[in-house]
Formats: structure tokens, sequence, C-alpha cells
């Protein structure tokens, strides 16, 4: 059986804590699809086609790993991809509470889909994309956080 991991999230932008996490899942799954979600309820400073193609970019190397879009619920997504595994990230106890609330619900409408946690290394747990964008449009400096495409990319955005 072919296990097919969806990794979904705006990565606005892909940060190297988001790396952190989908360079060790690779490793546990046939395929790896990163779900870059166009939510339009979230005011993101790249369009939905800037971030597929940065997160294009920066995973350029990676051979089990595809990037998508959508604007769909996400479990019906997973299943237009064959997808059997979601997979999120937990950064802080704080993230668990909400997470737990979107894995519940995910459950309720497709119970054969899995959610496993990942939790970053260490030095990644208090990077948020949020944070990075703040940090960078306030000129600071944002290349331990990110791949320096995307560093060159906020760099011209903002």
């Amino acid at each position: 059986m072919s296990i097919v991991a969806v990794y979904p999230g705006t990565f606005d932008p892909i940060t190297e804590g988001h790396m952190d996490l989908i360079k060790r899942a690779a490793r546990f799954y046939d395929r790896l699809i990163i779900a870059v979600a166009d939510n339009r309820s979230k005011n993101t400073l790249f369009t939905l086609e800037e971030r597929i193609a940065l997160v294009n970019e920066v995973l350029a190397d990676f051979e089990n790993v595809e990037v998508r879009g959508f604007n769909t619920l996400l479990v019906d997504f997973v299943h237009e991809v064959g997808g059997n595994v979601l997979l999120r990230g937990l950064r802080a106890v704080s993230d668990f509470e909400y997470e737990f609330q979107l894995a519940s619900m995910n459950r309720k409408l497709a119970p054969e889909i899995e959610t496993m946690f990942m939790t970053p290394a260490e030095q990644y747990a208090f990077i948020s994309s949020s944070l990075v964008k703040e940090v960078s449009a306030l000129s600071g400096d944002v290349s331990a956080f990110v791949h320096p495409l995307v560093e060159r990319a906020l760099k011209d955005k903002c």
C-alpha cells in the first residue's frame, strides 16, 4: 500500500520550521503533498501562485514531494490526490487545542484519513510565518528563519 501524506497550510511564506517537518516527513511517506491553501479568510502577503512557486523552488531537490494549491474542503482535496494521512505541525502546547479540534472534525468528515502530528526541531519551534513577515516588514534579518529565495521574495514584497 502506498502511503500518501498531505501537509496543508498557507505557507505565507514557507519557513525553516515548515522545511524541518517536510524533510523529516518525506522519509516516512511514499509521497508527501504540500497543499498550499487558498484561504480567503487570511490576508496573505503572497498570492497563491507566488506561494506555490516559492514552495516549489525551495523543495526542488525532494523527489517524493509535490506541491499543489487547493481551495476546497481539505478532506476533499486529500481524497482527490489519493491521500490517506494528514500531516500537521505542532509548535507549542497552545497549538494543540486548535489542531485537536481540526483533527476531530476531519475524522468525522473522513474517518479513513489519519491525522499525524509532528513537532519541529527545538530551534524552529518559535518560528511562524506571521512573525517572519513582521520582522521582514520592519527591515529585520530573517535569514535564519527562511530559505534565501524566500528572504529575497520577502524583501521584494516588504
